[in-house]
Order: structure tokens, then sequence, then C-alpha cells
């Protein structure tokens, strides 16, 4: 089988189905959120994503699933409620993926910000962002306590002094003058749980169908040119409802439509993963969230054996990529440095640095860091009068409520009633998954038979109870782990790339494993793992030396 062939079969329900009820544009998390939506609801659904899934906005993203307490200050209380809300809902809907997290604020004033607070809460004057300080701080948190404690299973917010939060992390800055903890969530890999959302839908049936790499090129006729990106084919493509959730490119996307809008206006955030023990002990297992001096928020957290620090909060123009510059990274140093002086980082502990675009409404002149980061639906007609439902803002904690609501919209358009919620359903591998640490060795025992406990304990922890496919499909053959990345087998990649939609090096080791996240890659890995793609994909010797190429270029890889 030629290489063409294989590219050009991926598509081929599409090909022999060209139209739906429903065509999404753009899979990022809150695309797939609206499609497993859809797709549950037995609508007839298409989502179609230029690159791979969760790969723009979606792959930049802190981590983290959070209420947004410095949202409070500017008076955006539903979205605060509804952000905690979901957090909570997805800390039992995805445990194998959201986890909670514990945060401090390290604070070095007391009065800080009180007086442009109330401007800003009752008036939304937007002034230059101020640190703030322990009253203020105080305020926020007891309102989160209120909206995010969860009949009780978060703990409540506690302020320690100076002497007791030395004591509790001794290289602090001497100068602080009280922390201020509380509880969060993180997710570990992103990528992984957007995969599941889609997994989810595509299992609810032959009306729903998702393609990576096909982008929404033009509009005429009342049909959308969709355009396969490995092979150069062209599909007139016709929906009932069209749904742009491209994110910050939302208006290049409705251009090609035919549209000229201007609804966005992101900004950029970079972030970077350092290898640094003596600052992955000093987060003692926690979050560390803080404010510099100017107002900008920044984080900074162990996450797979690294710290993760971000973020930044810069005006972004679409047209040109968005990258983490030395400027940026300067900036995160002198952070670290303001919050824990005595430990020493370099550049070369950076093993992964990043950078997205946040899909932000515009906004005029309003600084970044105070835009709003709520969402809204805007509806157009195009030619024949077919509905274009426009998302614009979006945040990670809340896709599934704004995929429900994305949804509601277009069941409206449609005629259709709703017939399932996903307020209560389980996500992927998190069905079923086990919390507890007997619960989760009791699971790998009874499914490790044939590949012994430790294996299949691993396998659960990475992918959930979605992990007894893996295992079903590694057991049929004697699985071999790799060479120069041992915590994964032959038999699991090729498992990835033919239920997975893996057609570049790059969606493998940056959105179905955290290789790249991780700084795990180098020369062999790639080329490793680049046989078993080229087995798989049929790639002749040069384009398999052109994807190991690429993923240096593309992800930075220092080795």
């Amino acid at each position: 089988m030629s290489q063409n062939t294989v590219e050009s079969a991926r598509i081929d329900a599409l090909r022999a189905n060209p139209k739906a009820q429903v065509l999404i544009i753009g899979g990022g998390i809150n695309g797939l959120a609206t499609f497993r939506d859809l797709a549950l609801q037995g609508v007839e659904v298409v989502l179609v994503e230029k690159n791979d899934y969760c790969s723009g906005a979606s792959a930049s993203s802190s981590h983290m699933i959070h209420g947004g307490v410095r949202y409070l200050e500017n008076g955006e209380i539903r979205l605060v409620k509804e952000s905690l809300q979901e957090r909570n809902r997805l800390l039992f809907a995805a445990p194998h993926y959201v986890k909670p997290l514990k945060t401090t604020m390290p604070i070095f004033s007391i009065f800080s910000g009180l007086l442009s607070a109330p401007i800003r809460l009752f008036t939304h004057a937007q002034g230059k962002p101020k640190e703030r300080g322990a009253i203020l701080i105080k305020v926020g948190l007891m309102l989160y306590d209120t909206f995010g404690r969860n009949g009780g299973t978060m703990p409540r917010h506690r302020f320690l002094g100076k002497k007791k939060s030395m004591a509790e992390m001794p290289s602090l800055n001497k100068e602080v003058k009280f922390t201020a903890t509380y509880y969060d969530a993180a997710m570990d890999n992103p990528e992984r749980l957007g995969l599941d959302v889609l997994f989810d839908g595509l299992a609810a049936g032959s009306n729903a169908r998702s393609f990576n790499y096909v982008a929404a090129s033009a509009s005429s006729g009342g049909k959308t040119t969709l355009t396969d990106q490995l092979t150069g084919e062209e599909i007139q493509f016709t929906a009932d409802v069209i749904v742009n959730t491209s994110g910050p490119w939302t208006d290049m996307t409705n251009r090609n439509l035919g549209f000229d809008t201007g609804y966005m206006a992101g900004t950029k955030g970079s972030h970077i993963v350092l290898d640094n023990k003596e600052l992955f002990k000093a987060c003692d297992n926690r979050e560390i969230f803080f404010e510099n001096r100017d107002g900008r928020i920044v984080l900074m957290y162990p996450i797979l054996g690294k710290v993760l620090v971000g973020t930044t909060d810069i005006p972004h123009d679409m047209n040109v990529p968005a990258v983490c510059t030395d400027e940026e990274v300067d900036y995160f140093f002198k952070l670290v440095a303001y919050v824990f002086p005595q430990i020493r980082i370099d550049k070369e502990q950076i093993v992964f640095k990043y950078s997205g675009v946040r899909p932000l409404a515009a906004s005029g002149d309003i600084n970044p860091g105070v835009v709003s980061r709520d969402y809204r639906i805007v509806r157009t007609s195009g030619e024949n009068d077919v509905p274009l439902l426009s998302l614009v803002g979006g945040k990670w904690t809340t896709f599934r409520a704004l995929g429900e609501h994305l949804s509601s919209d277009v069941l409206k358009l449609l005629g259709v009633s709703r017939v399932q919620s996903t307020e209560k359903l389980a996500i992927g591998g998190g069905k079923d998954f086990p919390t507890s640490e007997a619960g989760q060795n009791a699971w790998a025992e009874s499914h490790g038979q044939k590949i012994g406990k430790q294996r299949a304990l691993q396998l659960l922890l990475r992918y959930g109870t979605r992990a007894k496919a893996v295992i079903d499909h590694i057991s049929k053959s004697s699985e071999t782990m790799l060479t120069h990345s041992p915590t994964f087998s032959d038999a699991e990649i090729e498992f990835l790339v033919k239920y997975e939609s893996v057609y570049r090096l790059e969606d493998l080791v940056n959105r179905r494993t955290n290789l790249a996240f991780t700084g795990s890659m180098s020369t062999a890995v790639l080329q490793e793992l680049a046989a078993i793609l080229a087995k798989a994909l049929d790639w002749d010797s040069s384009t398999s030396s052109a994807e190991v190429s690429g993923v240096h270029l593309e992800m930075g890889s220092r080795k």
C-alpha cells in the first residue's frame, strides 16, 4: 500500500457521505465538547480540524482546571461559579486526568489593591493591574469557598502568617507577610483528556464522524470546501448548521467562509518546563500562584517530575506564529527568583517551552490581563441562509458546560429536542476509574494476567479504564519495550497510531504521549518511534527523516 493510499483512505467516510446536519470547524477542546454533546443527542455531526486535535490553543494551557479566583475582582461572578461547578464535575467525571491541586499564594502586601478593586468590581473600569494584598485576597477566597466547596469535599482556604509560612516552605522569599492556601485542580495531560472527549462522541454511533488534518477552506453555493491537508483533495460538504470553534483563528475561518468578522483579539501565553529538583522540592507538591508587582498572574507547580512555570499575557497577531521568546524566559526566571531567591535556575534546565494564543474576545485597549475569559456565541447566516455559530472565548475548565450550551443552540436551530445531558457522565477512561491505590492495584491485578500487574497499572494510570483496549491490543502479540523510551512498547505505539488518528510523528510525541513535555525526546527516541509509524503509515525513508527533523524544529528539543 502506498503512502498516498494510506492517507487517502483516512477520509473515505467523508468522501462517501459529504453531508451532515452539523459541521463543526475546529478540534480544540470546545469543538470536541460540542461534538460529543451533539453526537449523544443523535444528531448527524461532522467535526474537522485543520491540524491535529488539541494542537492549537488547547495544547498551550497552564494545565489548570480552576475557578479563576482573580476573575472575582473583575465582577465575573457567573464565570467563577460556573468554573467551580465544572471543576468539581471534572474531578468526578475524569479522575484519571483531573486531580485536586493544593495551591498556595505568597503575599507580600496587606492593603495593596483595596482602592482599585471596588472600582473594577462595580464599574468594570479596567485600570492598570496592581498587586493584591492580604485583605483583598482573603475576601476573594471567602467567596471562592462559598461557590466551590462541593458539599464540603473541597477544603476551605487557610491563611498563615510569616512565621508559619516560612516553617512550612523554608525556601520562600523572607519578605513574605502571609500565605493563603486553597484547592483547585490540574490535569497532567490535557491533550489526552481532549481525545477522550472525542472518543466519547465517536462511540455514540455512526451519526458522528471526525477528521483531523482537514480544513474548511472556502464556501460557495451553500457548500463548504473541505481540504485534506495531507493529500490536497477537496470535498464539497453540505450542512444545515455550521459551528466555528476554531478559537483564536475564528475570524480567519469566518473569512474563508465569506464573513469578515472581527470577534477575536487573543493574547499570547508562554510557559517553560524546568528540570530542577530543588525547585520541584520547594514547591512542596503544590502550585505556587502569585502576582508580580506589575499585577501579572504567575504560576509554578510540580508536574510529571518537572516544574511548569507560566504565563505571560501579551497581545498577539494571529498572522505570526506564537513562540516563547528569550525575553519571556528571562521574565519567568526573575519571577522564580522573586519567590524562591535561594534556588538557582538556568536555561540548561529548560526541557520544554511552548506558547499559544488565548481565544479572547476583541476588547479594544483594555489591559490583556483583565480581558474577560468568559464566552459568547454569535450567530450569522451564510449563503442559502445556512446558520453559522461562532464561539468567541472559552477556556478548558468550562468545556463541558460550553459544549452543552453551544449544542443546545444548535438543537434549537435544527428543531431537535435534547435527549441526554452530559452533566453527570464520566469522560472516556474516567468511567469506573478506581481512585484509591487499593482499587487501582485490584484493577491491575485483574487485567494484567497476560502483561503483568505493574504494566497493567502503568497503562491504567496513563489511559484510565481505556487501558483495557490497549491491553487487549498488546496481548495479541508479545510486546517489546522501546530501547530509547522504555516506558512505552512497540505494540502500544501501534495501538495509538491505529486507533487515535496519528498521522505525524509530532502528533505522537506531543499529544498522544507526554514525551515532548517532559523533555524525554532525543534523536534516538524519535527515530525509534518514526520506524514504527513508517511501518504503520507506509512512510519512505525521506518522509521518516523529514518527520524526525520536523519534531526537532517544531518542539524545540534540546537533545
